[in-house]
């Protein structure tokens, strides 16, 4: 979907002049890019951007803004919300030069019912959920799909292992993982008590050859001691 919105240039700055646009339902906002001279304050239509945060692209979608006979391609570099109410409250816009590659983050989506979850009782662990990419601003994947469906227990699959898409490079490092298939809590923890178990009952036999060794030793100290006195009363 493309998407056209008209911007006007902010000319009162500060606190109280932000806070007058957000009453009238606009949004104060600030353009960076090569064809703007400086950081541009603009004043958006706050219906238009909550339009494009809502469509299937999100903050990664390139639209147009027009202000002061000026028509360009841009993209939300970074929303600023309140604490509290969670409400939009400031943009930050950067100009998108179309033949030029860039970075963007791309959210993940799992596909496929893991092995290790539809037969052996494992859950799926979704680690990452969004990639760092490179491309051109046309190649902009709504989303990267990853299929999980042959991971069994304890297993997981990692940028290092995704197909190769045209266009996308990952920037992320190739070991990061996106999503592994656990074992239960309950399930780890009884494993985990039985491999104690098993470890004690192979420690037991060890310490009783060693008290037994032990005692040997004291047998056979107490059998010399004897013995030397039995030599010392021939000799008297």
């Amino acid at each position: 979907m493309n998407f056209t919105i008209k911007g006007e240039k902010r000319e009162s700055l500060g606190k109280n002049a932000a806070r007058k646009v957000r009453r009238e339902e606009k949004l104060p906002a600030i353009l960076y890019g090569p064809d703007v001279a400086d950081a541009t304050p603009l004043i958006l239509d706050k219906k238009d951007i909550f339009n494009i945060l809502k469509s299937e692209s999100g903050k990664n979608t390139i639209f147009k803004i027009a202000f002061n006979a000026k028509k360009l391609d841009v993209m939300i570099k970074e929303t600023q919300c309140d604490v509290v109410t969670d409400a939009l409250l400031h943009l930050d816009l950067i100009q998108i030069v179309m033949g030029k590659l860039m970075e963007v983050d791309v959210s993940v989506i799992l596909i496929g019912e893991a092995v290790g979850v539809k037969t052996e009782g494992g859950y799926v662990d979704f680690v990452t959920r969004k990639l760092r990419i490179e491309c051109l601003p046309k190649d902009i994947p709504e989303e990267i799909e990853v299929d999980i469906s042959e991971l069994h227990l304890n297993q997981s699959i990692k940028v290092n292992k995704l197909p190769e898409l045209e266009g996308i490079k990952f920037m992320e490092d190739p070991e990061t993982v996106i999503a592994q298939i656990q074992v239960p809590k309950e399930e780890a923890v009884e494993e985990e008590i039985e491999e104690e178990e098993l470890i004690g009952e192979e420690e037991e036999p060890e310490v009783i050859s060693k008290e037994k060794a032990e005692g040997e030793e004291e047998e056979k100290g107490k059998d010399k001691e004897k013995k030397e006195g039995k030599e010392e009363k021939k000799k008297e």
